[in-house]
């Protein structure tokens, strides 16, 4: 059985989320990548977010200023996604990325490099 959080905990652990992703001097990142996805390993495409990167409402963050684009640096299937902050470091990873039903919808998971990847949407929630 998992474990079962008060509801003022989630939306206090997804406020942390939040607050980590906009310490430091610029906006966060959240960057699509293959399964592989590890540091350098499996980028497909590294999209900046706003600043601040988004709002909660109870256990749930939303990323502001959606729909958002960059260009692919590399080729591959998107299956997973990282957060990090503006230093780099990874504030939550093993985000799902899809083309619907995802915490990440993004426009196709076939990506190109050279293509511009398109976020539509993005939450995470706090189970």
């Amino acid at each position: 059985m998992p474990i079962v959080y008060a509801a003022a905990l989630k939306t206090s652990r997804m406020n942390a989320v939040e607050a980590a992703l906009d310490a430091g001097a610029g906006a966060a990142t959240l960057v699509i990548g293959t399964a592989a996805l590890s540091g350098a390993t499996g980028v497909l495409a590294t999209i900046t977010l706003a600043d601040p990167a988004g709002t909660v409402s109870g256990a749930v963050l939303t990323f502001a200023g959606m729909p958002k684009a960059a260009v692919a640096s590399a080729t591959g299937t998107a299956a997973k996604a990282e957060l990090r902050d503006s230093g780099g470091a990874v504030v939550a990873s093993g985000l799902t990325v899809g083309t619907s039903a995802t915490d990440i919808i993004i426009n196709s998971t076939a990506i190109s490099a050279g293509q511009t990847v398109q976020i539509n949407s993005g939450t995470i929630t706090h189970g």
